[in-house]
């Protein structure tokens, strides 16, 4: 499994290398307030990276969080010995309806 690992990083390297010595023609990129003079290549990879990181920050913030407070909360009140929070509502009910397909 390792080998895998070290295989697959060292092809994205050479990968990367490639289109980076491809993609080495240098191009200003002009934002309103102000412009970068930067190789096609590099600013490609900082657009897919900056991509990647902006949207997994909103999914972080988006429903990871949301899931996460509830869980929180799901845990409270099973350590208050809430009975009726042992047994999701949601969870139960589709599991007896899956239950009665099957007979």
């Amino acid at each position: 499994m390792r080998l895998i690992w070290i295989l697959l990083i060292l092809f994205f390297a050479v990968a990367g290398a490639i289109f980076g010595a491809l993609n080495g023609d240098a191009v200003a990129y002009d934002f309103y307030f102000a412009t970068f003079i930067a190789p096609k290549g590099a600013m490609l990879i900082t657009s897919i990276l900056l991509g990647w990181l902006l949207g997994g920050a909103f999914v972080y913030l988006g429903p990871v969080l949301r899931l996460r407070r509830r869980l929180r909360a799901q845990a409270t009140r099973l350590q208050a010995g809430d009975a009726t929070a042992a047994a999701a509502p949601d969870l139960a009910t589709s599991q007896s309806s899956l239950d009665a397909g099957r007979r």
